[in-house]
């Protein structure tokens, strides 16, 4: 049954019963060669193989002295482990996924103020009119996007405060993440400095509407924010066989899986509804 879910949005919201998944039949793309998108039942329920992941570094929860407050005081470990129960109880399966999702602290990437919320499910400010999806909507797209594959590189569209990159970064090889906004680069270089992963995850600070075509194709795109259309050249840096998801629209948004089934051919198909941020162009310094 679909949800209405907060991602990367400015007021958390609690989720609240919605349609299901239905097919979505656009018409066909201008006569550019390309071929049209196919419509097809979306599955969310997805079993993946055992977890791949990153030996956790020495002093994890105090690690983000070289970057951000260590928010003492907090049993994130405990927190933690109570959110993957309660992810496993909204329908996420993926044993990767919930393995990555139980070795970020993600309380390190909140505010200090904020870190006892940090394992609610809900979106949370990281400033720069900007948020921290809820951890259902990092799980649940994560696990769509990987079902029955293990990416070995990943690009991220707005990687705002760097948690889903972090996540990411458990179990794919390669993560390269673009955040527009110059503060929230900045933090997020932070964090994942914080946590050794720079060796995993390569940050830039660019237009994420763009895409990275140097590093393409990519086994995985994931964008953290909403536009009224997904943009096309993101389509043509997948790898055939590949996946992106991204919520689609304006006021009213819905996540969309799109996987690239041949040379000139995506498959499209409609998920839940969403709450993001829209995805804007350029950078903001």
């Amino acid at each position: 049954m679909g949800r209405v879910v907060d991602g990367a949005m400015n007021k958390p919201r609690r989720p609240a019963a919605g349609p299901g998944p239905h097919n979505t039949h656009p018409g066909a793309r201008s006569g550019d060669g390309r071929a049209a998108f196919s419509a097809a039942n979306s599955n969310t329920r997805i079993l993946g193989p055992r977890p791949f992941v990153l030996p956790r570094p020495a002093a994890t929860e105090s690690a983000a002295s070289a970057g951000p407050p260590a928010n003492l005081g907090l049993n994130s470990e405990r927190q933690r482990h109570e959110m993957v129960r309660r992810l496993r109880a909204q329908g996420i399966t993926d044993e990767r996924v919930l393995a990555a999702m139980g070795a970020v602290p993600r309380h390190l990437f909140v505010d200090q103020g904020l870190a006892s919320r940090a394992y609610d499910d809900a979106a949370l400010p990281i400033g720069y009119s900007q948020t921290i999806s809820q951890p259902w909507v990092v799980a649940h797209m994560i696990e769509a996007m990987a079902r029955d594959r293990t990416p070995q590189k990943v690009l991220e569209i707005g990687a705002g405060c760097g948690y889903q990159a972090a996540v990411l970064a458990q179990f794919v090889p390669v993560v390269h993440a673009v955040e527009r906004v110059q503060g929230l680069y900045e933090q997020a270089r932070r964090h994942l400095d914080a946590l050794a992963l720079p060796g995993r995850v390569h940050l830039s600070f660019g237009d994420g509407m763009a895409g990275l075509a140097r590093h393409a194709p990519f086994e995985g795109i994931v964008v953290a924010a909403a536009g009224v259309k997904i943009p096309e050249v993101l389509f043509d840096q997948l790898a055939v066989g590949a996946r992106l998801i991204a919520p689609e629209g304006s006021t009213h948004q819905r996540l969309m899986l799109i996987e690239r089934t041949g040379p000139a051919s995506w498959q499209r198909t409609e998920l839940e509804p969403v709450r993001f941020v829209p995805l804007r162009p350029g950078t903001q310094a």
